[in-house]
């Protein structure tokens, strides 16, 4: 097994691990809402620090429902993964055009060196 095998499968087992720990240790069981996200977390502690504090400014759309926002949110994180794998993609196939590219040239070269080679000898 290579050093970033090694690497990848230990990252593979902490992303899992932060994933599964807090459902199995039961982490939010006192809350109402377990998992709720940060911005709903951030509205509730500064409502409990002084109630009668008013937003600077309101979201542009509001979803009308739970829903739709979550798959809003989960429509966003898809495009951006998809983005980020063209993007490493084309690098990676860039980087392996060139290696071809340069190996061919490297065969070339030898196949055009060696003729001149023997018909100097002549």
């Amino acid at each position: 097994m290579t050093g970033n095998a090694k690497i990848n499968g230990l990252l593979l087992l902490v992303v899992a691990a932060l994933a599964v720990l807090p459902l199995a240790l039961g982490l939010g069981d006192d809350e109402e809402e377990p998992f709720t996200g940060a911005d709903a977390q951030a509205e509730t502690a500064i409502t409990e620090i002084d109630p009668d504090y008013e937003p600077w400014f309101s979201p542009l759309y509001e979803p009308p429902s739970g829903e739709i926002e979550s798959a809003l949110f989960a429509l966003q994180a898809a495009l951006g993964a998809g983005v980020l794998a063209y993007y490493f993609g084309l690098r990676r196939g860039r980087r392996q055009g060139e290696l071809h590219a340069g190996a061919q040239l490297d065969t070339d070269r030898d196949a055009s060196g060696a003729g001149e080679s023997t018909a100097q000898g002549t």
